[in-house]
């Protein structure tokens, strides 16, 4: 447990920043007024993701590698933190669905079936709880991945030793 104490850390960081991001859309209208454009203001969240896990990587390799860390090591840090985040994805997004922004899901329907999108079965069959519980699951996985690579290429040792 003591090897990853730092990844739990930032695994809970990330858990923190991503439910301020939520609250910062809810506030900004990107969860009713603006949801239209949702989407779009959401991949912003990529530029502080990645710059966390790259803090991560930092304090790992400063902190337990003693400054010299490879890239594998710096991968297998990234995933750690991704598997935690992933595994509590469902209840973080429980928490901005049910208490952040309870009207997400009914905003999002009646958003879609007025743009034409979908209609009002398939909407309803699409955004609610239970299949963006799964989604978020897989996406809390993927992009990890994706992230964990991005940041452990950034801050591994770039000397022959490593």
């Amino acid at each position: 447990m003591y090897k990853y104490k730092i990844e739990i850390k930032w695994a809970f960081v990330f858990i923190g920043m991503l439910l301020l991001w939520n609250i910062t859309e809810r506030l900004l209208g990107f969860h009713d007024e603006y949801i239209g454009e949702h989407m779009y203001f959401s991949m912003i969240f990529v530029i502080p993701a990645i710059g966390l896990y790259v803090l991560a990587l930092k304090e790992k390799k400063t902190k337990y590698y003693n400054g010299q860390m490879n890239f594998k090591q710096g991968f297998i840090s990234g995933l750690v933190i991704t598997l935690i985040v992933t595994v509590f994805s469902p209840i973080t997004y429980w928490v901005i669905w049910k208490i952040i922004s309870p009207d997400y899901f009914e905003n999002v329907i009646k958003f879609s079936v007025e743009s034409g999108y979908d209609s009002l079965e398939d909407a309803q069959a699409y955004y609610n709880y239970k299949n963006f519980a799964l989604q978020t699951f897989i996406w809390a996985l993927i992009p990890g991945i994706v992230t964990s690579l991005l940041a452990a290429l950034f801050v591994r040792s770039k000397n022959k030793t490593s």
